[in-house]
């Protein structure tokens, strides 16, 4: 793919409101060299069309940090959408489930790492840095995922094998080139990082796609590349020239193993003697017959379990203390960095080093791990801002950080709504026959046929709660954290659809809320001082029902707090600016209207262009592999909130299991 490739924003409308001045006051801070700017955005006003708009008109590869894997899920689809000849890629933790490998010293207890990779997200992260490495219209939409340890980025492109047609190549030294890179022969099965040989024939199967190359190489020469569907065989195009990149990211060269397995023994010697000479010989004997193992798997295949934790060996030259190598040295200096929801994500990013120093510091006093394994780490906060440059927070309540470090001059606000919609009005009410006052108010939204969410202190309260409105006959559902994650898409989808009016819960703020039908929202205990009663989450809940035009809010205490206060007086600023912008142009509020089924902007498949197959033409024997695939991205979307692609999926696949 060609590096000359520009973004192109593809979106049925324009900037409107205060989004064109919000645009051209970051562009002209980026353009004068600024490194630090604050995009303080109301809750739908269109943030990611704004962000969008920076990145097609600056045409540099951009990085988008979102706070946790829901949040990414939800900007990867919406960038997908509006960059939909561009690579939009999608990179968070691959782990389903992780217990990372830790010592008990208080029971003497060794708890090995286990842990469950999800192939579907490991595929998109695999294509997130293949597209860095052979692209520049690339914005990745990431976790805190992108400060750990990944592999280093000179081998992983020194070690890409680059096939061209009419080139002569041995057919078994390029499988013995395959197989140093990790690929592994297909047997049964046949999927990413694996190649396929049919006599003459290779097909190999990237580990970032969902397409397969296919080589033929009679006479030792390069024929025909060709690309086609993994599960139908069909020709897509046909190519010139094709790079494989590595099916894994922790690969290297056999000179850097040698190299590294000559540092890890001399390390091994001199942490075996002071042990011994402290009189240490149970972890004396451990610390060797582990190191000793994990050596000869390094020689031998060129792997081992837990090869992260000689990343100073391996990546780092050998040098203690050195940052490990992370997605962020995958991409060009002058890339763009947008930091979503950034109160949150900056303290995130701040917080990961120290919980992971503390625990590889046990392993390494009872002797199952080396020094060097301290280097397999997250980046500190400071190597973390050495290795990003310019960057826009993005938040309606942005925190200390930023604004210390933001000039003044330098934050763009978007308060007006494209909808017309205004802040909800917030009053204060007593707590005293506060659940006579919410039945009312309910039973108002429910005649106007909207929604209603709850949220309370503490999950007795919530449990109480949601008993009484089911003995006084009210649709009602309790949101807490025990609900799986199945379940939860399901009961967001119940109350959009209308089959339950209320949603009880505590902290509402981490679902990914996104209900234009919710127009009122009651808020209990809002006095008791605490992060869920604090200016910002306040002003986060009361965001909630800013995207119907009946949206209005109670906070129900019985003193002022100062974050009830500041909340108040911040919402309504924004409501007066909000007024006087509708009066202006003549603007009537409207609520936003989004069909449950309706795959738009915001709820838009998260699939890396998964390709429309005639199911007809797929094989018998493929079939069961196709299944397995969509399955694997229907959890997936369920676990990322997007219920109504999680439903789309389980249809395709029901299709497929009847034979349709």
């Amino acid at each position: 793919m060609s590096k000359d490739k520009q973004f192109r924003l593809v979106a049925p409308f324009s900037p409107t409101g205060d989004q064109p001045a919000a645009i051209a006051k970051l562009i002209r801070g980026i353009e004068a060299g600024e490194q630090h700017q604050i995009l303080l955005g109301a809750t739908g006003t269109g943030k990611t069309f704004a962000m969008a708009n920076l990145v097609e008109k600056l045409q540099r590869p951009t990085l988008v940090l979102a706070h946790n894997k829901t949040l990414a899920a939800q900007l990867c689809s919406e960038f997908q959408s509006f960059f939909p000849d561009n690579a939009v890629s999608y990179f968070v933790s691959y782990y389903d489930y992780y217990q990372p490998e830790a010592y008990l010293p208080t029971t003497d207890t060794y708890i090995e790492k286990d842990a469950s990779i999800n192939e579907e997200i490991e595929k998109f992260r695999h294509a997130a840095t293949m597209n860095l490495l052979t692209r520049r219209d690339v914005l990745i939409v990431a976790s805190v995922s992108c400060i750990y340890g990944l592999g280093n980025v000179e081998d992983y492109e020194k070690l890409a094998i680059t096939i061209k047609r009419a080139e002569p190549v041995q057919r078994d030294k390029l499988l013995r080139r395959l197989t140093d890179i990790q690929y592994m022969r297909s047997g049964t099965e046949f999927k990413q990082g694996m190649v396929h040989v049919l006599g003459d024939t290779l097909e190999i199967f990237p580990p970032g796609g969902d397409t397969v190359y296919r080589i033929e190489l009679p006479f030792d020469e390069v024929e025909t590349i060709q690309e086609v569907d993994c599960f139908t065989g069909e020709l897509i195009t046909d190519l010139s020239e094709v790079t494989i990149f590595p099916a894994a990211h922790n690969v290297t060269t056999k000179e850097k193993i040698d190299q590294a397995v000559t540092g890890i023994r001399a390390e091994l010697e001199v942490r075996e003697k002071e042990l011994k000479d402290a009189g240490e010989l149970v972890k004396a004997e451990r610390i060797r017959t582990r190191t000793d193992y994990d050596i000869e798997m390094l020689l031998e295949t060129g792997y081992c379990t837990g090869i992260e934790n000689y990343v100073r060996y391996l990546n780092n030259n050998g040098v203690p203390g050195s940052p490990p190598s992370t997605l962020l040295d995958y991409f060009p200096k002058d890339f763009l960095l947008f930091i979503d929801e950034s109160h949150i994500s900056v303290p995130q990013v701040g917080g990961m080093y120290e919980g992971n120093r503390s625990r590889k510091q046990t392993l390494y006093d009872f002797g199952f791990r080396l020094a060097s394994s301290f280097d397999n780490r997250p980046l500190m906060f400071s190597e973390f801002e050495k290795r990003v440059g310019q960057r826009v927070y993005v938040s309606a309540t942005p925190g200390k950080y930023e604004y210390a470090n933001t000039d003044k001059k330098m934050i763009a606000e978007q308060i007006i709504r494209p909808t017309g919609l205004l802040d909800p009005v917030v009053t204060v009410k007593p707590t005293k026959n506060q659940i006579d006052d919410i039945t009312q108010e309910i039973n108002e939204a429910i005649s106007r046929k909207e929604r209603v969410l709850i949220t309370t202190l503490t999950k007795k309260s919530a449990e109480r709660l949601d008993e009484y409105l089911r003995d006084q006959d009210y649709k009602v559902r309790y949101l807490h954290s025990d609900i799986e994650t199945l379940e939860r898409i399901e009961i967001l989808r119940q109350l959009r659809t209308g089959e339950i009016d209320i949603i009880v819960g505590i902290n509402l703020l981490r679902e990914g809320l996104d209900l234009p039908e919710v127009s009122y929202i009651a808020i209990l205990d809002a006095d008791k001082q605490g992060f869920l009663r604090s200016r910002d989450a306040l002003i986060q809940t009361i965001g909630r029902a800013a995207r119907n035009v009946h949206g209005h809010v109670t906070l129900y205490a019985d003193t002022m707090t100062d974050a009830m206060m500041q909340a108040l007086a911040e919402t309504e600023r924004r409501r007066d600016i909000q007024d006087a912008y509708n009066k202006k142009h003549g603007i009537t509020p409207k609520s936003i209207e989004k069909a449950v089924h309706d795959i738009n902007e915001e709820q838009k498949k998260l699939e890396l262009r998964r390709p429309k197959r005639d199911h007809t033409k797929i094989p018998p024997d493929e079939k069961k592999r196709l299944i397995e695939e969509l399955t694997a991205q229907m959890e997936l979307a369920a676990q990322n909130m997007e219920f109504e692609k999680a439903a789309d999926l389980r249809d395709e696949i029901e299709l497929l299991k009847r034979g349709k």
